[in-house]
């Protein structure tokens, strides 16, 4: 299989800078499962192509992915386009010998690295399930200017039809790395098929590379269900966190606003502190903290010796690398460390892995849910979770008159889809515990203001006896 990368870039030449592979030379690469090539069929100040070549050893496939063809016919192992296609195999490929162009860099030529040029992408063979619509769905939204050729099943029986497979260039303006994290992700998507398994690292490698385009690109739930190999849980994952992309940025962006409207007070040590005391003197060993961001509760629980399994969770892969780096997770001794755990998911989809819990902290969270995710997280905490204790905080929407640096009429933070009075908030919090078989009972947090309550509000939920 054939990939090539051309520019008219003057002087041409310097997309050997880019790539890091010289042009006078062969250069090759040792994989899994054969060697990549690189080489350049033209050199020239004013047209550069460079060529990666993908050799598969068909034997060493076979041995290798053993089993991989099962549902597929009785020879699939044997007699398949696997050797002859682009497909996932080009990815790894990519990933390893254009390491460097992929994320961005160029020691010799840094300025270039960030600068859009022309480019011409043609993949020699690319099967498209889906066709030449599809494929054109894929890249021209992407600034692409597509041409393809369609290959028929047989030369020799044109009657048969075409085929899958096509011959396909891609023209555009733009940087190197972003020709390359296209293709990485775009070439197993066409061909609905990935050589190996996937997990939740999938995941992290799907938001690295797609995280410039794929937010807003208007094939994205179709990308993530085939780049993930149609895994439901896996995809459910992946777009949540696409979707909250957004949110993240205005996170970033205006956290620093919110704590200095809730700074004067203290607002927020008092919210963790008082959250943990609760939990601590419930007697709870085994422990949830949901929408655990930066892992500031965490690390007050960590402190107490009753704690035996601490887990939090959080829908952004980026926000848990922070909190570990925060709680220092790589210095801790490993008692400490078994006691810890880490974890990306959503409130929003049943996760097996919070079953059985003692408690569970929701600190802050509910209050940045759109409203039809509400009923989801509902059942998702106190159905199918369902621990013994829920301690939820969210914030006293009368009390913001209060504030003087907020504005009237405006909720504590930019992101925040609601911010309930008392009586809404025991409304919604009585309702969930009826349905689910809770008590629940209400305390402020923060200091109380004989009309406008506390600042913060909290429920203590706690599973129904039936002894």
């Amino acid at each position: 299989m054939l990939l090539t990368i051309t520019t008219t870039y003057s002087p041409a030449t310097d997309l050997g800078f880019l790539l890091h592979k010289h042009p006078d030379r062969l250069h090759t690469f040792s994989l899994a499962y054969g060697q990549a090539h690189v080489f350049y069929p033209e050199a020239h100040a004013d047209r550069c192509t460079a060529a990666l070549l993908l050799e598969i050893d068909s034997v060493g496939l076979v041995r290798k992915n053993r089993g991989q063809f099962r549902d597929s016919f009785a020879l699939a192992e044997y007699v398949n386009d696997r050797p002859y296609v682009a497909s996932s195999f080009m990815s790894v490929a990519i990933a390893k010998v254009f390491r460097n162009s992929l994320s961005g860099k160029s020691k010799e030529r840094p300025e270039l690295a960030d600068t859009p040029i022309p480019l011409t992408a043609k993949l020699s063979t690319l099967p498209c399930r889906g066709g030449e619509k599809y494929l054109r769905r894929l890249f021209e939204p992407l600034g692409y200017s597509v041409r393809t050729e369609r290959h028929g099943l047989d030369t020799q029986n044109p009657d048969w039809g075409d085929s899958r497979y096509f011959s396909v260039t891609l023209e555009s303006t733009l940087r190197l790395s972003e020709l390359l994290t296209h293709l990485y992700v775009l070439i197993p998507v066409l061909d609905d098929e990935k050589h190996y398994w996937v997990d939740e690292a999938e995941i992290r490698k799907l938001l690295k590379h797609g995280e410039e385009w794929l937010p807003d690109h208007p094939e994205q739930e179709t990308i993530v269900n085939r780049y993930l190999k149609h895994q439901r849980r896996l995809t459910r994952q992946a777009l949540t966190q696409l979707r909250d992309e957004e949110i993240e940025e205005v996170e970033e962006q205006t956290h620093e606003g919110e704590a200095e409207i809730e700074q004067r007070i203290g607002l927020n040590e008092i919210r963790l502190k008082q959250a943990a005391e609760v939990i601590k003197q419930s007697g709870a060993k085994r422990v949830l903290d949901l929408g655990c961001g930066e892992g500031k509760l965490l690390r007050k629980l960590m402190r107490e010796k009753q704690f035996e399994e601490i887990v939090g969770m959080d829908v952004s892969h980026q926000t848990l690398i922070i909190a570990q780096q925060r709680l220092r997770y790589d210095r801790m001794p490993e008692k400490q460390k078994e006691r810890l755990k880490l974890m990306q998911g959503s409130l929003c989809y049943r996760d097996k892995r919070l079953a059985g819990y003692d408690a569970a902290a929701v600190i802050e969270v509910i209050e940045h849910l759109d409203a039809p995710r509400l009923a989801a997280f509902e059942r998702v905490l106190f159905e199918f979770a369902s621990p013994e204790m829920v301690v939820l905080t969210t914030p006293n929407v009368e009390y913001n008159v209060k504030f003087e640096n907020l504005p009237e009429g405006k909720f504590r933070h930019r992101d925040h889809r609601f911010e309930w009075t008392r009586a809404e908030f025991q409304s919604w919090a009585s309702d969930v515990s009826k349905r689910f078989g809770y008590d629940v009972a209400f305390h402020p947090i923060g200091d109380t203001d004989e009309i406008v309550g506390s600042p913060t509000q909290m429920a203590v939920f706690k599973r129904e006896s039936h002894g």
